[in-house]
């Protein structure tokens, strides 16, 4: 847990009962919370706060709990109060047991300073009511609304909740997007950033990382100014689950790099949230690096005044090799940029020695003087530091050379 403090990692994210095996449910049957369970957590918990990081916790392992659904102690096969995984959404003894399992975590460790925020229900699906997609916002609005007042009661707030939600099911079921990126009761978005033939099974570093700038922008776009949205869990899935496939370290840690700026220019909070998808299940030291080095740049906005919006779609670079992705308000603005015609043939990125200084034109800067900082991604340092006069309309602002890719921050001058 040093190590991540360390590189820059704030936030974690958890699942109470990971099910994948027979010795590790937190509750054992239905009801009774078992004992070593329970001390694991709150020796974690404890560790969590001396070292000063904090955990998105979620209280089921939903995808296991599907797979291994007649081991579960919830089925009813062994004397649990669920029938049917299709009906965890509407039973309503599943229901109470979900409340029950959720009460007990928030009386133990509701009140933690490690705890950042409930994700009420792991990757919410149709399937788990029935195949309709209409008993997701029900299910929300109960458990949210409940979970709130239960905090309420016993400690006088309320923490953070959130629902998160397997990407793709948005497409599938546009329906979902209201409940997911605009509840009333839920207090940030949350998506999975998984895409076929992108992020799931990487040909190339830069692909999926526009995939994610993609994915984001909708999201962001989705929430609204005011509500944050971010990715939970992404990865090489396919590659890796049903490939059998890990990927090579330095493809995999470009690949992990570019696909946290591409989130984190997007307007989404932070770089995302890898599932490793890798033997051992741990992510690489390049990786820690890299998110130390994108956390290195975080100081450089003013993050409590920022309103983003996405501007992916109007952001314009005058060299035509490179993408750019980002966000802004009327006095700070994010981008990344990367170039899109430097492919190597193992889908890496190699420098172009020759490409030449360029500019950047951001909309929507209020006229006056901005600080324009650009960015080493990979080394994690500033490499220029400019000032540019905004007249209120585009702000064309000069860049470095693009060799790969690079970030910059616009932030208007005191």
């Amino acid at each position: 847990m040093l190590g991540l403090r360390f590189h820059g990692v704030t936030c974690i994210r958890l699942m109470l009962e990971y099910c994948h095996g027979e010795h590790r449910y937190l509750e054992r049957p239905a009801g009774h919370f078992v004992p070593n369970m329970v001390r694991l957590w709150d020796d974690l918990f404890d560790l969590l706060e001396r070292v000063g990081l904090r955990v998105l916790l979620t209280p089921f392992d939903t995808f296991f709990m599907w797979i291994r659904w007649q081991r579960h102690p919830y089925s009813r096969a062994n004397k649990g109060p669920c029938a049917s995984r299709d009906t965890w959404l509407t039973c309503p003894d599943t229901r109470r047991a979900i409340k029950n399992r959720l009460a007990f975590a928030s009386d133990r460790w509701g009140g933690s300073p490690a705890l950042f925020a409930w994700d009420l229900w792991n990757e919410i699906h149709p399937a788990h009511g029935g195949n309709d997609p209409t008993t997701v916002a029900p299910f929300i609005d109960d458990l949210s609304s409940w979970l709130r007042a239960h905090e309420c009661e016993r400690r006088g707030y309320a923490n953070l909740q959130t629902v998160s939600i397997f990407g793709p099911e948005l497409i599938r079921h546009p329906s979902l997007v209201d409940p997911i990126f605009r509840h009333p009761t839920l207090d940030f978005a949350n998506t999975h950033l998984y895409e076929h033939g992108t992020i799931d099974d990487p040909r190339d570093t830069v692909a999926p990382a526009l995939a994610a700038a993609r994915l984001m922008r909708a999201a962001v776009i989705a929430s609204g100014s005011s509500r944050p949205a971010f990715d939970s869990e992404h990865g090489p899935i396919h590659s890796f689950k049903d490939r059998k496939r890990t990927l090579p370290s330095a493809f995999d840690d470009e690949y992990f790099r570019h696909i946290q700026w591409a989130h984190l220019a997007s307007g989404g909070a932070g770089g995302g949230m890898r599932w490793p998808n890798r033997h051992p299940h741990v992510l690489t030291p390049g990786m820690r690096e890299a998110q130390r080095a994108l956390a290195k740049f975080l100081p450089q906005i003013d993050w409590s005044t920022f309103c983003r919006r996405n501007l992916t779609d109007e952001l314009r670079c005058e060299d035509p090799g490179v993408a750019v992705v980002g966000c802004g308000d009327d006095a700070q603005a994010v981008a990344w940029l990367v170039r899109t015609d430097a492919v190597s043939s193992d889908g890496t990125l190699r420098p172009r020695g020759n490409a030449a200084s360029t500019t950047l034109t951001i909309p929507g800067l209020a006229k006056g003087r901005y600080t324009i900082v650009t960015y080493d991604t990979r080394g994690g340092k500033v490499l220029s530091r400019d000032c540019v006069a905004s007249d209120g309309g585009a702000c064309v602002v000069p860049i470095s050379p693009v060799h790969r890719d690079l970030a910059v921050a616009v932030r208007a001058t005191a």
